[in-house]
């Protein structure tokens, strides 16, 4: 079942979305927030995997919301639903799964609620992932130096898959375990290959030569697939246009 948070101030919009999405097999409408500061209380502990979102909540900004809540979760599928066209270019910044222009359309909704349980289906649940003490780190040689109090590791280049901003906290994602780090993407991203590691979304960086697989996510993103592990990252559609010019696709 997929769980869904609807962030919308008009009660009876509300009630017509509810309706809706649930008359779906396989979805679930857990919360109905009418403000930001509801929304995202309700997911600090309710971390549901799709969220419908007006864009103008009062006065209040659907948009800074569903940046707050991307930056808590990155895979959080955010569908956008306003009566106006013209945020969509703002949506595209959010990297939004889609957009939704009121009024509802059943057929148009239906669509994007298959698009949302395929993927949900289809993406493995399990990885393959050692979960590591908080770390801080360095670079040198080749190596990403990542340390606590008691330990200090050497991580390989080679050996990294991909790099997560989630949650105020970054992972670094190897075929054997996960590392945890204070240190920003930008930081890290200074320190890496640019021939080798791409930053691929605002909240990934990948090894381009760990990638086995991408495949379309959401209206503006991809999934990336690698290697070896079951773990996947996230690459807006700029970077995909770029990589198939790379190779030649």
């Amino acid at each position: 079942m997929i769980d869904v948070l609807i962030v919308e101030d008009d009660s009876n919009v509300r009630k017509l979305l509810k309706k809706m999405i649930e008359k779906h097999d396989g979805f679930s409408v857990s919360f109905e927030a009418s403000g930001v500061k509801e929304a995202i209380e309700f997911y600090q502990n309710n971390p549901v995997e799709l969220v419908m979102m007006d864009i103008d909540l009062k006065g209040e900004s659907g948009m800074e919301c569903a940046r707050i809540i991307s930056d808590m979760n990155p895979k959080v599928k955010i569908v956008f639903t306003t009566a106006h066209s013209e945020y969509m270019a703002d949506a595209f910044e959010i990297y939004a799964f889609d957009y939704i222009v009121k009024p509802y359309n059943m057929e148009r909704l239906n669509r994007t609620l298959n698009r949302i349980k395929d993927i949900s289906y289809n993406n493995e649940n399990t990885h393959n992932t050692e979960s590591h003490k908080p770390v801080t780190g360095s670079t040198t040689f080749g190596k990403l130096t990542v340390k606590n109090k008691e330990e200090i590791f050497f991580i390989d280049f080679e050996d990294i898959y991909f790099i997560e901003r989630v949650n105020g906290s970054t992972r670094i994602i190897t075929d054997s375990r996960e590392y945890i780090t204070s240190m920003s993407l930008s930081d890290i991203y200074e320190k890496l290959d640019k021939n080798v590691f791409l930053r691929s979304h605002r909240s990934y960086i990948v090894n381009m030569i760990k990638i086995n697989k991408i495949t379309q996510y959401g209206r503006w993103t991809y999934n990336v697939k690698f290697k070896g592990i079951s773990e996947s990252a996230l690459m807006t559609y700029e970077n995909f246009e770029a990589m198939k010019r790379l190779y030649g696709g």
